[in-house]
C-alpha cells in the first residue's frame, strides 16, 4: 500500500466514524464560554464547565484546549528569567526548569482543577517573565490521593519498535502535597526511513547511485519526587530529579561498489534540584526566593566507515565525554501596591560550567583539533526591577529593566576570559478597546544564551563535517519590536496577526576556520521580519457539531552578510514558511475525540564555509483518535505518515571560487508509524 493510498484511507476512516456519530447538542453558551476577570484586565477564566466536553483527563488536556493558548515550557537556557515558559500553578512556576508547566499538569488531574485563568498583558501578583500571555491553573484544596499509569508503543513499519510506561502518585492534603513519578521514557526521530542518494557534479552527472537506510531511536529512566506544604508563615516548593539515558543513531548507504556507514551512540546520566520559598511579609509585600541546581553528565562516539571495491577506507572516529551543571538562587520582591499598580526587584546569581574533551582519527591516526579539551565557566549576576500599571478596565502597562554581568572563563586547550555587561530593557502595553478585541505591543532587548557546547569541538561525519571550537563566541542581542491583534469570536473562536521586527547584533551562525575547519562563531549584525496569522474555527455553527479547525502560519525573512562570500543571505536555520492546519472533534455521544494535523511543506537551509545544507519536508501527516470508555480510562491510538522528504548538500571546491565540487540530493520515504497510549486514573 502506497503512503497517499494510506493517508486517503486513514481520512476516510476517521471522518467516516465523525459522520457516523450522533452530533451531540450544541452546549449552553455560559458552559462554554470564559468570563472576564473584572479585577484584572485582560484575564479569561475558563471554568471546569468549559472543557465538559473534551472529557479532559489531566489538566494539562484542560490547558491545551484554551482558545487562543499554547504551551510553551521554555528554552531551558542557563538561568531562569526567560527559561522557563508560561504556565503557572497556583500563580507561581514549578521549582525547576527540568520539572516544566506541561509535566506538571500531566501528572494533575482534572478533578484537581478550580479554574484556568488566562492572563493577556499582566494581572496583580503574576510575573509574566517576558510573555504577552501566560495560563495560570488554580488547583483544589482538598484531600486526596491519585495514582495515574501510563503506558505507550511507537510502532514503525519496518523499523525499532519501542516501548515505555510512566507511573505517577499524587497526594494532597489541604495545602500540602506530595507525589512520585517513575518514567521508562522512549525518544526516536520520525524521520527514519529508507531512500535513495544521488551525487552529482558541478554539471549534473551522476557520480554516486546509492540506497540509504535511516535509524534513530532511544530511552531513559528517571524518578522525581516532589512535595508542597506550608512553612514558617510561607509555601515551600522542592523537586528533585535523577535519570539515565541513552540514544543510537545509523545511516546507511549501499550500492553494488559501495558501503557507507555512520553510527552515533551516546548516553549519560543527569539530576537536579529545585526549591521554591514565597511568603507574604504583609498585605502588600510579598518575598520569593527560589535555588536550582542540575548537572549532567555524557559521553559519546560517531563512527564513519567506508568501503568502495571491497576495500576499506580508514575509519573515522570522533569521541567525547564531558559534564556540565548550572547553579542559580534568585530572590524576588514584589510590592502589590494597589489592583492597578504592582513594582517588582530582585536579583539572580548563576554559575554555569561545562567540561568536555574531544579526540578525532582516522586510521587509528589522531587528528588535531582547535579546542579539543576545555573547560568553560561562568559566573553571572543580574538585578532587575519591573512596574505593572493597570490603568483601567482597557489598558495595562508594563516597563523593567534587567542589568546583567557576566564572566565567561575558558581552560584548556585554550585559555581565555571575557567580562560582558548588558541593560536589558523590555516594556510591553496591552489594549482592550472592547470585549473579545486585544492589542498587545513588545519591545524589548533579548540577550541570546550561548550554548557552551559551542566552545568546544564536534563532528557531523555524516556530512562530512568536523566543527573546531570557538573560543571569541559572545551573546547575541536583538532588539524585538512586536505588535499583536487578536480577535475572539463564538466561545472558542480565534484570530490572531502579528507582526515583528529584530534588529540583531552579532547573529550566531556558521564562521570559517583556518584548515578546512568551521566553528559556530558571531558573523556580524542581521534583521529579522515576521508575520504570524492564526485562525481558530468552531465549526458547531457550521453544521459539524464540536469541531475546531485551525490554521496557522508564520512567515520569516531574514538578512545577514556571509563571512565567507561577503553577500547578503538569509540566516541559517530559519524557515520561511511554515504551515500547519489542524482539525479536532469532539464526539460526546461516543466518549471519543479525533483529528488530524497536516504540515504541507517547510525549507530549512544551513550555511557553511564549505557548504550548502538545505532540508525539505513535504506532506505531513498525522491522525488521531481518542476513546474514554470512563472517567478515569483513555485510550489514544495515532498515525504519523510522510510522503517524502529530500535533503541536499551542495559542497564546494573551494571557499574563494565557490565552485560546486558534487551536489547530494538524499530522498527518504520516512517509514509509517503507529503511537497507541493507554492512561489509567485509580
Amino acid at each position: 500500500m502506497t503512503k497517499s493510498v494510506l493517508l486517503a484511507t486513514t481520512a476516510i476512516l476517521f471522518s467516516g466514524s465523525a459522520a457516523m456519530a450522533q452530533a451531540p447538542a450544541e452546549t449552553a453558551p455560559m458552559a462554554r464560554a470564559a468570563t472576564v476577570d473584572a479585577a484584572a484586565t485582560g484575564v479569561l477564566v475558563f471554568a471546569p464547565a468549559f472543557f465538559a466536553e473534551q472529557q479532559p483527563n489531566t489538566a494539562l488536556d484542560m490547558v491545551n484546549r484554551v482558545p487562543g493558548f499554547s504551551v510553551d515550557d521554555g528554552s531551558g537556557s542557563r538561568g531562569f528569567e526567560g527559561a522557563v515558559g508560561n504556565v503557572l500553578i497556583n500563580g507561581a512556576r514549578p521549582a525547576s526548569k527540568n520539572d516544566t508547566g506541561s509535566n506538571v499538569l500531566s501528572r494533575t488531574t482534572a478533578a484537581q482543577v478550580e479554574r484556568i485563568e488566562l492572563i493577556r498583558g499582566g494581572a496583580p501578583g503574576i510575573d509574566m517573565q517576558g510573555y504577552s500571555v501566560v495560563a495560570n491553573v488554580i488547583l483544589r484544596s482538598e484531600s486526596s490521593r491519585q495514582h495515574i499509569l501510563t503506558t505507550y508503543a511507537s510502532l514503525f513499519d519496518g523499523g525499532q519498535d519501542l516501548f515505555g510506561a510512566n507511573y505517577q502518585f499524587t497526594a494532597r492534603e489541604g495545602e500540602r502535597s506530595w507525589g512520585l513519578t517513575l518514567s521508562d521514557g522512549i525518544s526516536s526521530s520520525d524521520s527514519n526511513g529508507t531512500g535513495r542518494v544521488l551525487r552529482t557534479d558541478g554539471n549534473g552527472v551522476v557520480l554516486r547511485d546509492e540506497s540509504i537506510f535511516t535509524d534513530g531511536y532511544g530511552g531513559g529512566d528517571s524518578i522525581r519526587g516532589n512535595y508542597s506544604g506550608p512553612l514558617v508563615g510561607g509555601k515551600v516548593d522542592l523537586t528533585a530529579r535523577y535519570g539515565i539515558n541513552d540514544w543510537h543513531g545509523q545511516q546507511l548507504q549501499t550500492s553494488a561498489v559501495a558501503r557507507r556507514e555512520s553510527l552515533d551512540d551516546n548516553d549519560g546520566d543527569s539530576g537536579e534540584f529545585g526549591v521554591v520559598y514565597t511568603r507574604p511579609v504583609n498585605d502588600q509585600w510579598k518575598l520569593e526566593t527560589r535555588f536550582i541546581h542540575q548537572f549532567e553528565n555524557f559521553s559519546g562516539t560517531s563512527t564513519y566507515r567506508q568501503s568502495l571495491n571491497g576495500v576499506d577506507s580508514p575509519e573515522q572516529v570522533f569521541g567525547y565525554d564531558g559534564s556540565s551543571s548550572e547553579t542559580i538562587l534568585r530572590g524576588l520582591l514584589r510590592y502589590e501596591r494597589s489592583p492597578r499598580l504592582t513594582l517588582e526587584t530582585g536579583g539572580e546569581l548563576a554559575y554555569n560550567m561545562l567540561e568536555t574533551d574531544q579526540a578525532f582519527t582516522v586510521g587509528g591516526a589522531a587528528v588535531p583539533l582547535p579546542s579539543a579539551s576545555v573547560t568553560v565557566e561562568e559566573t553571572r549576576g543580574e538585578a532587575f526591577g519591573k512596574v505593572t500599571y493597570r490603568h483601567d478596565s482597557q489598558l495595562t502597562l508594563e516597563g523593567g529593566l534587567r542589568l546583567e554581568g557576566s564572566t565567561i572563563s575558558q581552560s584548556g586547550d585554550a585559555n581565555q576570559e571575557k567580562s560582558f555587561f548588558f541593560a536589558k530593557p523590555r516594556f510591553l502595553a496591552t489594549w482592550t478597546p472592547m470585549e473579545n478585541n486585544q492589542v498587545r505591543f513588545r519591545f524589548e532587548r533579548e540577550l541570546g544564551q550561548l550554548d557552551f557546547s559551542d566552545f568546544a569541538a564536534s563532528a557531523d561525519l555524516n556530512n562530512g563535517n568536523v566543527f573546531g571550537g570557538n573560543v571569541d563566541l559572545e551573546p547575541e542581542q536583538r532588539w524585538i519590536s512586536e505588535l499583536t491583534y487578536e480577535r475572539r469570536f463564538w466561545g472558542e473562536g480565534i484570530v490572531s496577526l502579528g507582526l515583528r521586527h529584530d534588529e540583531i547584533i552579532d547573529v550566531i551562525d556558521v564562521i570559517p576556520l583556518p584548515g578546512g575547519l568551521s566553528a559556530t562563531g558571531n558573523i556580524g549584525d542581521g534583521t529579522l521580519d515576521q508575520l504570524s496569522l492564526s485562525a481558530t474555527l468552531p465549526t458547531t455553527k457550521l453544521g459539524l457539531a464540536g469541531g475546531l479547525i485551525t490554521v496557522s502560519n508564520t512567515w520569516n525573512h531574514t538578512e545577514v552578510t556571509d563571512p565567507t562570500t561577503g553577500e547578503i543571505r538569509p540566516i541559517s536555520r530559519v524557515r520561511p514558511s511554515q504551515v500547519v492546519i489542524e482539525f479536532r472533534q469532539d464526539i460526546t455521544s461516543l466518549k471519543a475525540q479525533w483529528g488530524f494535523n497536516v504540515l504541507p511543506a517547510f525549507d530549512q537551509t544551513t550555511y557553511d564555509p564549505d557548504q550548502t545544507r538545505t532540508f525539505q519536508l513535504r506532506d505531513y501527516f498525522e491522525a488521531w483518535a481518542e476513546y474514554k470508555p470512563t472517567a478515569d480510562l483513555s485510550i489514544r491510538a495515532q498515525v504519523n505518515i510522510w510522503n517524502d522528504s529530500t535533503f541536499e548538500r551542495v559542497a564546494y571546491a573551494d571557499r574563494t571560487t565557490r565552485a560546486v565540487a558534487y551536489v547530494d540530493t538524499q530522498l527518504i520515504d520516512p517509514r509509517t508509524f503507529f503511537q497507541i497510549r493507554v492512561r489509567k486514573t485509580f
